[in-house]
Formats: C-alpha cells, structure tokens, sequence
C-alpha cells in the first residue's frame, strides 16, 4: 500500500478550533475552557476515520524568534497576544495527540510552515509513490503544491473537506509553477503575517503582473514597462518587494529527519485518550472512540453506585419546561404571540445567527423568555419577502421604550438587529455584564454563569454540532449553525432565552448587595446602544490621506536608511538585529561590554537603542526608523484592509468591562494603539 503522509499543522488548527466557537465556547463543569481541545480532537478524529493516512505527524510553532524575525523585526509583530484560554489548552492538545501515539514535531528558529514543507518535499522525493497531505486552513501552503503534494483543507461551515492539489492550485493562482505563488505574496503582502509587499498592489494585481512577468526579480528588471503611481510605488519599495518575498517563503531545508518508522500511524493508547475524555467531559466523543458504556462524568471505568463521581447538575431532561417553536411560515401565531408580549414590564431575548458578524450574517431567529421555564423561538425566513415581515411583525415590541430588554451579550445582539433593520428601545439587562461586575474573576460566558447561579447545564452548541451524520461519521467543528436542525435549534435558543431570564432575577440582588447598581443602571446598560451604534457607523478611511503618509513614510524611510549606512560607514540589512549589533558594538564599539541574548547575540531591543541614543546619532536614527516603519507596516498599509464591503468603512468592535479599569478596549482593528504622541501617529489618526 503507497504511504499516504499528512502532516498537520497544529497551532493553526488549534486556533481554528478555538475561535470556531468563540460566541458559544465550551466549559467544563469546572470551569476550564475546552473549546479549542474539543475541535481540534474533533478534526483529528474526522480526519483518522475518512483518510485512512499511514503515517501522520502534528506540527507545532516555538515562541522562539525566526530566521523572519532577524531580518524584519515587525514580522508578526502586529498580532494580539495569544488569548490565555487558548495558551492553556495547547499543552492538552498536545497531550491528547501522544495520546493517539502520533508524534509532535517543534524546532526552535523554524515555524511549523517550514518543517512541514521540509518533510513534504522530502517525503515525495525518498518515496515514488507517497502522497502527502499537508492540513492546514493557511493559503501560504499553496506555493509547496506539487505532483503528490496536496493541501488537505478541513471542512467549514458545514462543507466537506477539500483536497487541492496542483491543479487546482494554478487556477485559482494564475500561475505556472506553484513557486509563484511566493511572487504573488511578495507584492501583495500579508496583513496577518504583518508583511508588507508593494503600496497599492493588492491580490488581483499581485496576479497579473506575476502572471505577465513570471516573478518579483523579472517585475524589477522591467520596471520600466509600467506606468504612473504603480511604476512609482514599486520603483520607491524593490527592496521591500524582496524582502516581502524572502518573508512569504517557506523553507525546506530545515535539518528535521525524514523517520517513517516514527512517522508510521499506530494505535492510540485508549486509556491515555479516555483519561483525557474524562477530564475534559468529551462524553459523545468518547462513546464513538472508546465504546458505548464510556461516560465522562464518572469516568471511564468507574463504578454505577460511585455517588461522589455523579454529576449532580440539572439540564433540560431533568427539569419541566414550556418551549414553543414558531415557524417562519406561520405568521399568523408569530404576530399573536407578539402582541401578548407587549404589555410585559420584562422579557429575555437572544437571536440565532448564521455566524459570529453582526454586519454579514444572517438572523435565523429570536427567542424570547418572560418566566422562568416558559420561552419562545421565532424562526425567521431566509427569504426577502417574508424577512421583510418579520422585521415588521416585532418593531414594536423591541422599539418599546417602557420595557426591559434581558439578554446575555446584548451588544451583540443589538448589533444583530440594527443590521437587520430592527431598533431596540427602553432599558436594558445585560447578564454578562452583571455577572462581571459582581464576579469580576470569574468567567463569565452563559454556560457557566447558569453552572454556577442555577446548578443547570444548558444545551452546548457543541451538542447540536456534535451528532451523527447519515453516514455515522462526526460532524465538523465549525458547521454552520444554519446547517442544525430548526426543531433543535429553537430548543436550544428559547432554553438560552429561558436560562439568561433566571440569570437576571438572581443577580439582581447581587448588583445591589456589592454597590454596582450605579454603575450597571446608569452606566454599563446605556453604553451598550451608543456602542453599538458607533459600531455600525463605522469609521471613514480616506486613502488619499493615507497615501499621502505612506509616500512621507517610506520617503523617511528610505532617507533614514541612507543616513544610518551612512553613519555606520558600510552597508548592512537595517532589519537584521544580528547585523546592527555587529554595527553598533563591533564596528562603532559604543558600550564596552554590550549585552547579549542567550544565544549570543547582541540586544539590539527598543530598551538598549534608547539608552545608546544619546552616545551616537546613527541610534537615534535606527529609533526613527523602526518607528517609522511600524507605522507604515501595521497602520498605514494593513488599515485599508480592514474597509468593510458593505459600508466602505472601517467598523471596530468596542468592549466594556473587558480591562481591569474599565476603559474601552477596540479590536479588529485595535484603533488605539496608533500613536497620539508623534506627528506621525495623529496624521494616521486624522486619515
């Protein structure tokens, strides 16, 4: 049987998995998050049953600096620090993949990207016959696809997964060679990665001058073939577009061993993967691994009668309730329904979305919930027409200004709403910022609120995924929520209602009891709306200003380059810390005994340049230039990436109660961080 080799790569299926159910995350009955370790698992195991791979090896990255980071220091630099949920749960993962005697492969100085790659190409060349699978959801992959060399993309949003190989590769590229592909992200750039390619060369061009030249050093050599500002930006950024290049390529040569013997799939180690089952309570999962009599809440071989090992939580089979679906067709109940709510003081609302984007996806259904084990979901139509009428049938209820609004993350769904065309009026109760200011170091999703104040365990999103197909295969991690059956999605959505009611009604007391009314009533609930619509509003971009200062920019840049060779006395990589420490203390000899790093490098971080400053302009000058370039890379350049389609703005989401001082936090694009201090950073701020 010819080897069939897949090599994963395992920080990006952890975060893939971790932030697929970032709105519903999955908690244990202690309180851990197990969202990341229940998709990746899921993935595994989708993957080990469908494939049928011979050998297999998981791919992690280190913390420790590349060979990337030597020669760009700004490479990645732009990325939010790794969330602390997620930081725990790698360990785990890991953990549970030696569990499954699959090996885990890390090398410091290399990023997973570049093992892989090694082994790949090696793979197809030791074996005629081999086919190699690297699984990954990262298009850099694309440019190591070659006869035998595929990418295996786990499947999204309810779709299959997809294998792409060669071909597919050279169509959706519009190259020859998949080498090219390298070109393509050179001039483009990648904002994920912080690297920067060619001011005004986006993806489809990046294409057709690649297609139409063969690559970046042919692109140069003809530069006089182009015409007005593209001319201009890549004749001002040559060097940028090869280092962009140089960045976007994945090295295989990377001194890693090719061991079939080690990389040979074995059996798992069933003890070690139920023991971990247990402690991360995969019941379903364990049931379809390890045999129908596998529980997770006892354990896995432990005794009927063990008392101490029950859980004891209440859920939706144990406790009475009246949950009503109404059908998107029945509009006749729908408005019945709607006009005895009206005259309510309270009720509890939460919708149902296709995705986690308030701007772009679509609403499914709102439930609705006015006392304790009573609540109804309202399915909405996907089609134009009679979305209209839904819209219609509840504007009066929700633009009440006399009653309040319950909900857990009402800012989002408000946000949900407005884009749907729906305003909501009248007082608001959030859960989630209740339970936040009353357990400030507590987690503070649903699920766990409800655990801890109710004793019940809701229905988990994971649950509805996480069922059998037709075909008795595993669902995948991140199916569509409009893939779910509509009878188990309103179950699921008017127990949320039902659960965030009685939430409400016991952390009332609570608010009161630790002197938060103030703030909760008169501050966290009013700022929720104004949040949402400076959300929606949205943020003008004006990219001529932007151009303007990327033109200042890289015209500062390029000066202050030529002024630190100058200083320095000889050329030298301005972006390479190892060769600015051989400038700074072997050349210029400014400190007699330089610090150094633990591999022996000279420390050339912000903290020692700052002190050297006063001894020799060229330092001064390397500050200006970092800074300078940091503008360019993160702000200048990434921003226009971030305009929405549907507005032509920039819409950044804004969150209360998220640092300890209560100051807003932006995200996606974090709008904060550009500078106030310098001209520079407010000129960015005025575009």
């Amino acid at each position: 049987m010819a080897r069939r080799l897949f090599l994963l790569d395992g920080m990006a299926l952890v975060y893939r998995a971790h932030f697929a159910l970032i709105r519903n995350p999955i908690y244990t009955s202690k309180g851990v998050n197990s969202s990341a370790i229940y998709g990746f698992t899921n993935t595994l195991v989708d993957l080990l049953g469908k494939q049928d791979p011979t050998h297999i090896a998981v791919v992690f990255d280190t913390p420790a600096p590349t060979e990337r980071h030597e020669i760009f220091p700004e490479y990645k630099a732009q990325r939010d620090a790794m969330p602390e949920d997620l930081s725990i749960a790698i360990p785990e993962v890991k953990k549970l993949i030696k569990a499954f005697n699959i090996p885990v492969i890390e090398m410091d100085g290399y990023e997973a990207d570049d093992i892989i790659g090694t082994l790949a190409k090696r793979a197809v060349k030791d074996d005629d016959e081999c086919e190699v699978y690297m699984v990954t959801p990262d298009k850099d992959f694309a440019q190591l696809v070659e006869d035998r060399v595929n990418i295996f993309k786990p499947g999204k949003a309810g779709n299959e997964s997809e294998i792409i190989g060669i071909d597919a590769i050279k169509e959706k590229w519009n190259v020859q060679c998949s080498e090219q592909v390298i070109d393509i992200l050179g001039l483009w750039g990648d904002a994920s990665d912080n690297i920067p390619g060619v001011p005004g060369i986006g993806e489809k061009t990046a294409k057709k001058l690649v297609a139409q030249y063969g690559g970046v050093e042919q692109l140069i050599e003809n530069i006089d073939q182009l015409k007005g500002k593209q001319r201009e930006n890549l004749e001002n950024n040559k060097e940028q577009a090869l280092l962009s290049k140089k960045l976007a390529t994945i090295i295989i040569d990377v001194p890693v061993d090719l061991d079939w013997d080690d990389l040979q799939l074995e059996d798992k180690n069933s003890d070690a993967v139920a023991g971990i089952f247990i402690e991360f309570e995969f019941n379903s999962l364990g049931k379809r691994l390890l045999g129908k009599d596998f529980v997770a809440g006892r354990g896995y071989d432990s005794n009927e009668n063990d008392d101490a090992a029950e859980v004891s939580l209440k859920n939706i089979e144990s406790v009475d309730h009246d949950y009503s679906h109404i059908v998107y067709d029945d509009e006749d109940r729908r408005r019945s329904e709607i006009d005895k709510l009206i005259g309510v003081d309270s009720f509890c609302f939460d919708t149902e979305t296709t995705g986690t984007d308030p701007m772009h996806d679509e609403l499914l259904g709102i439930a609705i919930s006015c006392a304790e084990g009573k609540a109804l979901y309202f399915e909405c139509s996907r089609d134009e027409a009679q979305r209209k009428n839904f819209v219609k049938d509840f504007a009066d209820l929700l633009s009440n200004p006399k009653t309040e609004k319950i909900g857990h993350n009402l800012k989002f769904d408000l946000a949900v709403l407005d884009w749907s065309g729906l305003n909501v009026k009248g007082p608001l109760f959030d859960t989630m910022l209740a339970h936040t200011l009353v357990f400030p170091d507590q987690k503070h999703s649903m699920d766990y609120a409800s655990e801890s104040m109710l004793g019940y365990t809701p229905i988990s999103m994971k649950s509805l995924i996480d069922e059998e197909d037709d075909s008795g295969q595993l669902s995948l991690i991140d199916s569509s929520v409009a893939d779910i059956e509509a009878s188990k999605l309103a179950e699921y959505a008017a127990e949320d209602a039902d659960v965030t009611y009685q939430l409400a009604q016991k952390i009332r007391p609570l608010l009161k009891e630790k002197g938060q009314e103030k703030v909760f009533y008169e501050i966290e609930c009013p700022l929720i709306p104004v949040l949402v619509a400076m959300e929606s509003q949205g943020i003008s971009l004006d990219q001529s200003v932007l151009d303007e200062i990327r033109e200042s920019l890289t015209s500062s840049i390029n000066g202050l380059g030529t002024e630190i060779t100058g200083l320095a006395g000889r050329e030298f990589n301005l972006n390479s810390p190892k060769q600015l420490g051989e400038v700074l203390f072997d050349d210029l000899k400014l400190v007699d005994k330089p610090k150094k790093t633990k591999t022996g490098q000279y420390k050339t971080d912000e903290a020692v340049l700052t002190s050297l400053a006063p001894k020799h302009r060229v330092v001064e000058a390397i500050l200006e230039y970092r800074e300078s370039a940091k503008l360019k890379n993160t702000y200048v350049d990434a921003l226009p990436n971030s305009i929405a389609k549907r507005t032509g703005r920039v819409h950044s989401s804004f969150g209360q109660l998220v640092t300890a001082t209560g100051r807003l936090v932006s995200n996606s694009p974090n709008l904060q961080n550009i500078p106030v201090r310098t001209a520079q950073g407010r000129e960015i701020r005025k575009a």
